[in-house]
């Protein structure tokens, strides 16, 4: 069956198969079945060959139905309740059902206009559901790459799961912990890592700034330069200051990325040390290039500073592809 274009449902066309339904619900296929043939609250078309079609009127209901079990409504009760509520069609009442093609999450995340994906994903966290983020995030870097995935349907969730509300400091600061915790097993799982025998004096030394904490995005450059097959060494959360230029002079990384999450963090002197860090035999030392990496560094002059993870993984493939092809810019240059 061909999809409509956007914005032509009346809200009773069977537009939505199962797996897109339940890629917009944040839960499992079989789990969207499953409250089909348990509570009644399914799909009112079925295709010639028996499978499933939902309509923007059958998705609100499921909506209503997801929103009301993150509250803590069982089940049961929830479907009772979503089905006895009537979603009037577009133009009609007090306005149209909103399908999930809205942009809104329907659940309590303040999310704007997102990806469907992005909306499952942040349904599944706000419900606690582990088992479905965990396929959802699989599903999302499997078929969208790891680049997209992040910055169309990661970071957008855990955005709208940190963001502070007025008169709610603390509220969903559970769901943007649980979402940060699989999203870093979901990065780990989708670019193991590398081989033994690759070249280590190409690689990248990745850590975060002495007093930063937030590793989540150092961790997502990890995994997009592994999946690119280029060595990294990842040192994470609040490295110490000497601890850092330790690691640098024993391990000569040809690219160094710091991040600072907040100006508070950010150590301009320090990055300037690392930048200035030398190794190898007399007559031919080198240095790292600097990567400043995250907001922390905003307003800072002299530093190489991508300003997203796509330029990032850019600036540290060219600097590896000039360092291997034997044609080094000159010590503490950074790349463009």
């Amino acid at each position: 069956m061909n999809r409509t274009a956007p914005g032509a449902d009346t809200g009773d066309e069977a537009t939505y198969s199962t797996g897109e339904v339940a890629r917009r619900l944040g839960v499992s296929p079989t789990t969207v079945r499953s409250w089909d043939r348990r509570y009644g609250i399914g799909a009112r078309t079925r295709t010639s060959g028996s499978h499933r079609r939902w309509s923007a009127r059958d998705m609100a209901r499921l909506e209503r139905m997801c929103a009301l079990t993150a509250t803590g409504v069982p089940p049961a009760e929830a479907a009772r309740l979503a089905a006895a509520v009537r979603t009037p069609p577009p133009g009609e009442g007090t306005g149209p059902a909103r399908p999930a093609a809205s942009g809104r999450a329907g659940a309590g995340l303040p999310l704007g206009r997102v990806r469907a994906e992005c909306r499952g994903v942040a349904r599944a966290a706000l419900r606690l559901d582990g088992t479905a983020l965990d396929e959802l995030l699989a599903v999302a870097i499997r078929d969208l790459g790891l680049i997209t995935a992040w910055t169309e349907v990661i970071m957008p969730a855990l955005h709208a799961a940190g963001r502070k509300w007025e008169g709610e400091p603390d509220r969903y600061v559970e769901v943007e912990h649980f979402l940060s915790w699989h999203v870093s097993g979901a990065l780990r799982r989708a670019c193991p890592p590398l081989a033994p025998g690759r070249p280590h004096g190409t690689a990248t030394l990745l850590a975060c700034m002495p007093d930063e904490n937030h590793t989540l995005p150092l961790e997502v450059l990890a995994a997009a330069l592994t999946e690119r097959t280029l060595l990294v060494r990842m040192f994470g959360a609040a490295l110490p200051a000497e601890c850092l230029l330790a690691a640098v002079e024993r391990t000569g990384p040809v690219v160094v990325g710091l991040w600072a999450q907040s100006r508070g963090t950010a150590d301009r002197a320090l990055a300037d040390r690392v930048a200035h860090t030398e190794w190898g035999p007399r007559g031919a030392r080198r240095k790292p290039a600097v990567l400043a990496l995250g907001p922390g560094w905003a307003g800072a002059t002299g530093l190489a500073r991508p300003p997203g993870l796509a330029e990032a993984v850019a600036a540290v493939e060219s600097r590896v592809a000039l360092f291997t092809a034997g044609r080094r810019p000159p010590p503490g240059r950074s790349p463009r």
